[in-house]
């Protein structure tokens, strides 16, 4: 089997240096890459909006870099101490438990935080926790285990498919209560995706995510806002300074970007004109500094690392590491939906959704959940390529 890395170490090599060969670093390096890239935008999107706060003008560069670390060193317990997968498909029924409660306690008047009208925030002292976060990555594990341990009923059977969208449904009524729609909106679309993967029938997967689309859009058209949103986007241009200003704002900024950009740090739309611009907007203010060749990189960067981990996931499956594969596979629909809604919103080609761009968008909920869904897929190429001997050892098998 072609090995996840391009080389092994020598036989002759210490026993660390054996590990560390084993990881991908082609994943590792394209996520460091988008990491890096991200700081440099929160730099560059958010010094005018703290000084307009009055907060010291690196304010949310530490904070984002802050959550880096914590994202890297949880990414890294699961990979260098080699917590096998296996503990983790045990604990699956558990996460997901825990990220239910999590979701009921941010409706709970004295637990949950309001922030834009939108109760999505959990105090914990100073800190605050996104609960839908923690969701996504919890559905994923869940949805994996349940693939593995019903693998054959969820192929042959409506029920085995039904199940896991009746678990969906309810998390998505949660996350319909903050609102966050564009949450929902991601797990069904990455839910669907994994049951695709793991051989539900095309005809039964396409009935099943047109009538998902159908109640989506029939929500969307209930609430009076979604449905500004859904005509705005169609044509922002007719209230450019009301409801389709921040679209307009994108567009203008990709506009005077032109071919190479205005230059780092020389962008006018972040400074007065486009609202969020360091969280939901920053790859419009990419498409204004760096221009075409600029959005062209990011976009393929996603594309590699999206496609790395879609090619661990294969690599485990045929490995017959079926739940390492569904949980990868669960990770690069989850990381590859997110980046394609933000970057169709912020071009104009998607409704206004307020879902982060992965590794670039100033969020650390979003950021610590990314960097761990990246170990995921990295443990899962190192069992897969290791046979999976520690994970059999460390579970007792």
């Amino acid at each position: 089997m072609e090995a996840v890395l391009q080389a092994q170490a020598v036989a002759q090599s210490p026993r660390g240096e054996r590990v560390l060969a084993a990881y991908d670093v082609w994943l590792i390096g394209s996520a460091l890459a988008l990491f890096c890239l991200g700081l440099i935008m929160v730099v560059s999107t958010s010094v005018s909006i703290a000084e307009r706060r009055e907060l010291p003008a690196l304010y949310y560069f530490w904070r984002q870099l802050g959550a880096g670390a914590l994202g890297i060193a949880l990414a890294g317990v699961l990979v260098l101490v080699r917590v096998p997968l296996a503990a983790v498909e045990r604990l699956s029924s558990a996460v997901l438990f825990v990220a239910v409660a999590l979701l009921i306690a941010v409706l709970l008047e004295g637990l949950g935080r309001e922030v834009n009208g939108s109760m999505r925030w959990v105090g914990l002292g100073p800190v605050s926790l996104q609960a839908s976060e923690p969701a996504k990555l919890a559905v994923i594990v869940y949805m994996a285990a349940y693939l593995v341990r019903h693998n054959k009923q969820v192929r042959a059977d409506f029920i085995g498919f039904i199940k896991p969208i009746g678990v969906i449904c309810v998390i998505a009524g949660l996350l319909l209560l903050e609102p966050d729609f564009g949450a929902a909106v991601v797990l069904f679309a990455t839910v669907l995706g994994m049951l695709f993967l793991a051989g539900v029938p095309f005809l039964r997967f396409l009935f099943w995510g047109l009538a998902a689309l159908a109640l989506l859009a029939a929500l969307s058209m209930l609430a009076p806002y979604r449905l500004q949103r859904l005509m705005t986007f169609m044509d922002p241009w007719s209230d450019p300074f009301d409801t389709g200003f921040q679209l307009t704002q994108a567009l203008i900024a990709f506009g005077r970007g032109e071919w190479i950009g205005v230059g780092l740090g020389n962008s006018v739309q972040k400074l007065f004109y486009l609202p969020e611009v360091h969280t939901d907007f920053v790859f419009a203010v990419i498409g204004e500094e760096a221009g075409i060749a600029g959005t062209v990189g990011v976009i393929a960067l996603f594309m590699f690392l999206v496609w790395r981990i879609f090619y661990i996931g294969g690599v485990a499956e045929r490995a017959n590491h079926l739940f390492a594969a569904y949980l990868t596979y669960g990770a690069g629909l989850l990381l590859g939906i997110q980046a394609f809604v933000n970057i169709g919103v912020n071009m104009g080609i998607l409704p206004t959704k307020g879902l982060p761009l992965p590794f670039l968008s100033y969020g650390g909920n979003n950021l610590v959940v990314t960097c761990v869904a990246i170990g995921f897929a990295v443990r899962a190429g190192y069992e897969a390529q290791q046979g999976g001997a520690h994970a059999r050892e460390a579970v007792g098998a």
